[in-house]
């Protein structure tokens, strides 16, 4: 989880058994966002974010082919923490980490 992800997204994945590690926890908190995505990629843990630049930062890498463990992007305002409950837990189940690699996904999922 990037670091401005609410904490009840956190806490309602974590209560229905998804394995969540957030930036803070990470002590990654103050990391750029680049650096950031280097660290999910270094762990292999799909990055969920609610903010913009990642998705530059990830079209530039997908563009010169520099490693991306991947990315789930809700925007702040157009998608309800609920629907990023719902959402990231089917993330979580349908998919393993090397699924995402090099990837973006927006939520709401269609």
């Amino acid at each position: 989880m990037d670091v401005h992800v609410p904490l009840a997204i956190t806490e309602a994945l974590r209560r229905r058994g998804v394995d969540v590690r957030t930036a803070q926890e990470d002590d990654a908190e103050l990391l750029d966002d680049a650096r950031l995505l280097d660290r999910a990629t270094k762990l292999g843990r799909v990055l969920f974010t609610q903010e913009a630049d990642f998705l530059r930062e990830a079209a530039e890498r997908q563009r010169t082919g520099q490693p991306l463990a991947g990315i789930v992007y809700a925007h702040q305002v157009r998608v309800t923490i609920g629907q990023c409950v719902r959402n990231l837990e089917l993330i979580a189940r349908c998919f393993d980490a090397p699924d995402f690699l090099n990837r973006v996904e927006h939520l709401p999922l269609r």
